[in-house]
């Protein structure tokens, strides 16, 4: 390798077109670890490998000690738009940008919160069970309902919360919205109505969908109080990040029929522990933390991933899909 190569780890799961873009280049040396990889191998491995320039991650933490192990980074990048894994405070004293994928995998955690919701709404899962055991006659007592007419409560109303007001919108319900760094004019200009209090708007909701990060100030944010204010015939939908809504909470509502049923693409423990008491719920559908990743996403956040560590390696960086843009100044 000649003294002028970037070295960069890359998890297994970057796709082909974003290995491509890599491999094109004959400054870019990539070297591939595991998705699954321990805290303490993946640090071994840094130091193994040092100096390492960029590190494409997938659920991988990093942080301090990786900083350190690594000798020289210069970019550090999430295939994917979530970052709660990622010690933003550490990359940043060292002026290190973190890359996240934009908008890459933004329609398709859309679909997917689009998705749960028909299901829960049109009992897609229980009407199946139902014909498969030949309980046809009683399928009136397992009535679907219509999201036509019915109000939706997006919180957060970035790159994904937009685009599931959109198609919300397109089944003709009504969009709230809550996200109090976006504007009232912003929100209504999208079609949306604006609430500035989450709490106030919670009663009149049949659905809520989330879609803010992770934060101090969303961790634990639909907790049994918050929940409390859903109606009984409201659906929560959480396609963000697990530890936002208090799966304790959500159990004791469903079991205590104060909340109709929940879409879960996320869980507070990933994976969840076998036997988890939500799993048992006729009422609750479930997915592997897989909203984002639908073939076409991995395709997108891929080549976005390897297009933003080649931006900041060429010094001109793709400053909007940098969290900690300042360390760019």
């Amino acid at each position: 390798m000649t003294t002028n190569k970037k070295k960069l780890l890359i998890t297994a799961s970057l796709s082909p077109q974003g290995r491509a873009l890599f491999d094109e280049r004959g400054d870019i040396e990539t070297i591939e670890f595991p998705n699954l990889i321990s805290t303490a191998d993946f640090v071994a491995l840094l130091q193994q490998q040092a100096p390492v320039h960029g590190v494409a991650l997938g659920a991988t933490g990093f942080g301090e000690a990786q900083l350190e192990a690594s000798g020289d980074m210069k970019v550090v990048a999430r295939i994917g738009v979530g970052y709660d894994a990622v010690d933003v405070e550490a990359l940043s004293r060292r002026k290190v940008p973190l890359m996240i994928a934009g908008t890459a995998n933004s329609p398709s955690v859309a679909e997917q919160a689009l998705f749960m919701m028909l299901t829960l709404a049109k009992r897609a899962v229980e009407l199946h069970a139902l014909v498969k055991d030949g309980q046809w006659a009683s399928r009136f007592a397992l009535l679907p309902f219509d999201l036509f007419g019915k109000t939706v409560l997006v919180v957060g109303f970035g790159r994904i919360g937009t685009r599931t007001a959109k198609r919300c919108l397109a089944m003709e319900m009504t969009v709230q919205v809550y996200d109090p760094y976006v504007s009232a004019e912003a929100i209504r200009e999208a079609g949306c109505e604006p609430v500035s209090d989450l709490d106030a708007a919670l009663p009149h909701a049949d659905f809520v969908t989330l879609h803010c990060p992770k934060t101090r100030d969303t961790a634990g944010l639909f907790d049994a109080a918050r929940i409390a204010r859903m109606k009984p015939s409201a659906y929560l939908i959480n396609t963000a990040r697990g530890g936002i809504v208090v799966e304790s909470a959500l159990y004791d509502a469903l079991v205590a029929k104060k909340l109709a049923g929940a879409g879960l693409d996320v869980f507070e423990q990933e994976p969840p522990p076998a036997g988890h008491k939500l799993f048992e719920l006729p009422n609750v559908i479930i997915a592997p933390h897989v909203a984002g990743v639908t073939r076409e996403a991995l395709d997108r956040m891929g080549l976005q991933t390897a297009r933003n560590m080649l931006s900041v390696l060429d010094g001109e960086p793709i400053r909007q899909n940098a969290v900690n843009a300042d360390v760019l100044d």
